[in-house]
């Protein structure tokens, strides 16, 4: 029998998805289900993009230029001038999501068995983007007793090798909602200046920012404009995750150059989702406005529910949609697959994922779930409800 290869048997599975067979069995038994385990807000899609599709008159559904249309990323040219970033067309490539952004980034900087340095707990795919590039993940740990802020510049340097390429962060951060400060920005320059190495921001939350807080990115620190890249993506500024248009950032014009070829052997990204991508760069800042003040609406009821119950811990994050909070168990992957094949309350349940996914070093996180908190004030207070008499049972 054929066998599967090495690095496809590394792959790790998603902590996001992986639980969803046993959800989607729970509501074949009837149980309503919560979805905290994902990053799909029900924010609605500005009626712009999707109007950008229904009425568009193409006759041939054709190829999109590979690195993106120049339309579009003149359009993005002037998004990112409004938020203190200067870059031309040439230096963006569009890509099919943040994902594919991040894996063109990944074998654009790196070969087989180089490392790249990335605070933990960080997004799970970032795991799965290295692995399938055969590059090692090294994981330098944020703690929760600490807010998940940046750890001290001594803990990345003593993991810096001959075989560091880069450093990579998500500002504001998935899984924890932490949003790095400027100062902590400049500490990263001095770090990859110092050694030579890329920093790469994965700012797809940037407007997502709260408590009066604003981001900094990468791009708008000067002295980093051959080290500094952006990846970026329309899926959660819009509400438009189905969409999969993303995109990567530069002026290193050696590295944007590289990512063109990968970008060349894909051939394109879609085009419907360019239009309504494009489409959507037009949305009012109302409408992130108003969105930003349902998040921090939600964000201050699922945190204060949370606190409610006994034993847990959690921080309040200062961005994006996502917090991660300790719960009195021992194993969060068993708790999170138990109250979907073994628990309802009045018919109903959550589904969470286990922080374990999120880390790189092993054993971390056992104990700590991600929650996203994409549904309405109403449902995130019945899904703690329903949390806290799951942890009851499950603890007795």
């Amino acid at each position: 029998m054929p066998t599967i290869s090495k690095k496809g048997v590394k792959m790790p599975e998603s902590p996001i998805r992986k639980l969803v067979p046993f959800a989607e069995k729970a509501k074949k038994r009837g149980v309503k289900v919560y979805h905290l385990n994902i990053g799909q807000p029900d924010i609605k899609t500005p009626t712009k993009a999707l109007d950008a599709v229904k009425n568009n008159e193409l006759q041939i559904l054709a190829y999109a230029p590979s690195e993106g249309s120049e339309q579009f990323r003149n359009k993005l040219v002037n998004y990112y001038k409004k938020h203190h970033i200067e870059v031309d067309s040439d230096n963006i490539v569009v890509t099919t999501g943040g994902s594919e952004a991040l894996l063109f980034t990944i074998g654009s900087i790196a070969d087989p068995g180089d490392e790249i340095i990335i605070p933990e707990p960080f997004y799970a795919n970032y795991n799965g983007f290295s692995t399938a590039s055969g590059v090692k993940v090294v994981p330098v740990t944020s703690k929760i007793e600490d807010n998940f802020s940046l750890p001290k510049i001594e803990e990345f340097e003593k993991l810096i090798t001959k075989k560091t390429k880069a450093i990579l962060i998500c500002n504001p951060g998935n899984p924890t909602g932490y949003l790095y400060s400027e100062e902590e920005i400049q500490k990263l320059k001095r770090i990859v200046l110092k050694h030579d190495l890329f920093l790469i921001a994965d700012e797809v939350y940037r407007e997502f920012t709260y408590d009066g807080l604003e981001h900094t990115s990468i791009m708008s620190l000067k002295g980093l404009e051959q080290h500094a890249i952006i990846i970026d993506s329309v899926s959660k500024r819009y509400s438009m995750c189905g969409a999969r248009i993303g995109c990567i950032v530069s002026k290193n014009d050696t590295f944007i150059k590289t990512t063109l070829k990968f970008a060349q052997a894909r051939l394109s990204p879609p085009t419907y989702a360019l239009i309504a991508s494009e489409a959507a760069l037009e949305t009012p800042q109302k409408y992130f406005d108003e969105v930003k003040e349902e998040y921090v609406a939600r964000r201050n009821t699922l945190i204060s529910e949370l606190q409610k119950i006994k034993g847990i811990k959690v921080t309040s994050p200062k961005g994006a949609f996502y917090c991660v909070a300790e719960l009195p168990i021992k194993d969060s992957d068993h708790f999170a697959q138990w109250i979907l094949e073994e628990f309802h309350y009045n018919n109903e349940t959550v589904m969470i994922a286990p922080a374990s996914g999120f880390y790189s070093t092993e054993g971390k996180g056992k104990n700590q779930v991600r929650i996203a908190y994409v549904l309405n004030k109403k449902d995130l207070i019945k899904s703690v409800n329903i949390l806290a008499k799951a942890l009851k049972k499950y603890n007795h």
